[in-house]
């Protein structure tokens, strides 16, 4: 139950240092290998903020699937040192949220 409570912590502090860092110019409407940046972003942060409440519904659940494995085509087609750092953070972010899902279901 520790790991879960620390995972949740480690969730809520990612959220908070996303939203302390500045969205990538140039990057608003901005769509990369099919997937609006803009989109992906805020998706990601919708997720996250419902995993903390507590489990996600099987549909979200399935998307918040989706979005970790849409970082795999997005990440490497990035051309911009800060963006990159910015969606490597919202990757991370999903992938932590994923985690803790998980836990949730089980």
């Amino acid at each position: 139950m520790r790991m879960f409570e620390e995972k949740l912590d480690g969730l809520s502090q990612m959220m908070a240092e996303h939203m302390a860092m500045p969205f990538p110019p140039g990057f608003h409407g901005l769509d990369i290998e099919d997937q609006g940046m803009v989109m992906l972003d805020a998706d990601v942060y919708g997720y996250a903020a419902g995993v903390l409440k507590g489990p996600l519904s099987d549909q979200h659940h399935a998307g918040l699937t989706r979005l970790t494995s849409v970082f795999e085509r997005v990440l490497p087609a990035i051309d911009d040192e800060y963006a990159t750092k910015y969606y490597t953070h919202v990757r991370d972010m999903a992938v932590l949220a994923a985690e803790i899902e998980s836990l949730h279901q089980k």
